[in-house]
């Protein structure tokens, strides 16, 4: 669980003179916020699952246990990313894009159903959901391919139209789970990395209408969508029909007040409000820790995102054009997920079904979010030593 900081330096000190150079080698306020982040998702996901652990499992800790072996792992798995070379991910992109489409292939076929989608593989103790490998292979693939074809990005309408071929395939096996709230995610991103490369304002515009277009066909001729979207717009017409998630919801944020119930008071949790441990665990942060508790919430997730796009500016001036790109994508990403978990559970967006980032439950989600933060730990790290390079060869 610890991450190998003290390789890193060493590795540091003796590749360069340590009396010239002591380059700050990674940011310890985001490691710092992302632990603090984590026990506090792990505190949230205790108290949100008691009820729940205690009708389904006749174990009040069921989820408890699983979470913490979930963020182990997750840990774990984040320290050794830490140590691979963003060149790496760069090389084998394109493996990564075939083995999270052969995933979201497989999940069809043998996927476990839980409420209708099938998004889960199960493997022995664990459940692998491809959905969220595929955002970070993405992800890494469309940067891949702005770093060779950056001219064409911004010159052709082609360059444009290639990474979005790969989108809507991968769109059309998410929406064939159903799972239309990662491909929400994955189009903004997608559109959001293309206009930072500069793409042209008229694809870009186009590709944004075509996008629209289809996210609002998709919700109109399925009904479950279309009631949540109605749903959203007055939960309190039908308070226990379609509007009883987000109205049990809306209860638990006007409970919170100020400074909150009380770590393990909350009410909504007690089987009132469906999913409390996963998507609407935000609700019971605001119940129980109140105002202050969401605020402090808040500004930490906020840092995170911010200081992604920092550390892909800072990539980006250095000419680490694939590391830049893709410490954008993982920051808009983070920032797309958090604000949609967050709006739906307050009442400003439609619920969507995804969860907040390292705050709810969910091995999956843990995993793939704590290795895209290892990925950006490593972009800032590369990033120090190439302006450390920069500064010797100005010296000499």
């Amino acid at each position: 669980m610890i991450f190998n900081f003290n390789i890193l330096k060493s590795w540091t000190i003796n590749k360069y003179d340590k009396n010239i150079i002591d380059p700050i080698l990674f940011d310890r306020t985001l490691v710092w916020i992302t632990l603090i982040l984590s026990i506090i998702g792990f505190i949230m996901v205790t108290s949100a699952s008691i009820p729940i652990g205690q009708q389904l499992m006749q174990d009040p800790f069921f989820f408890a246990k699983r979470d913490i072996i979930y963020l182990i792992l997750s840990f774990s798995l984040a320290s050794l990313v830490l140590n691979i070379p963003m060149v790496w991910w760069e090389k084998y992109n394109f493996f990564l894009l075939i083995l999270s489409l052969i995933l979201l292939l497989i999940v069809l076929i043998i996927g476990n159903s839980i409420n209708g989608a099938s998004r889960w593989i199960n493997i022995g103790i664990i459940r692998i959901q491809p959905s969220e490998i595929s955002k970070l292979s993405l992800f890494c693939y469309v940067s891949c391919y702005l770093v060779r074809k950056i001219n064409e990005v911004q010159m052709k309408f082609l360059g444009f139209i290639k990474p979005m071929c790969i989108l809507i395939f991968m769109s059309t096996l998410l929406l064939l789970q159903p799972d239309l709230g990662t491909v929400i995610i994955l189009v903004i991103t997608i559109l959001g990395l293309l206009f930072l490369a500069g793409t042209k304002l008229a694809p870009f515009i186009i590709g944004i209408i075509i996008c629209t277009v289809s996210i609002i066909g998709l919700i109109y001729f399925k009904p479950y969508r279309l009631r949540r979207i109605t749903s959203f717009l007055n939960p309190w017409e039908d308070p226990f029909g379609d509007g009883y998630q987000l109205t049990q919801s809306l209860m638990a944020f006007g409970r919170g007040k100020l400074w909150g119930q009380g770590l393990g008071n909350s009410i909504q949790k007690l089987e009132y409000l469906p999913e409390a441990h996963t998507d609407f665990i935000f609700s019971v942060l605001a119940e129980e820790l109140g105002y202050i508790g969401v605020i402090l919430v808040l500004l930490m997730l906020f840092f995170i995102s911010f200081r992604g796009m920092i550390i892909g500016k800072q990539a980006l001036d250095t000419q680490q054009y694939f590391s830049g790109y893709l410490a954008c994508s993982i920051s808009i990403w983070f920032t797309l997920q958090a604000l949609v978990n967050i709006g739906a559970t307050a009442g400003i967006l439609p619920t969507k079904g995804l969860t907040l980032p390292l705050i709810s439950y969910g091995g999956s989600s843990q995993l793939i979010i704590l290795i895209s933060i290892a990925i950006l730990l490593r972009i800032d790290f590369e990033t120090n030593i190439n302006k450390a390079q920069a500064f010797i060869r100005k010296s000499k």
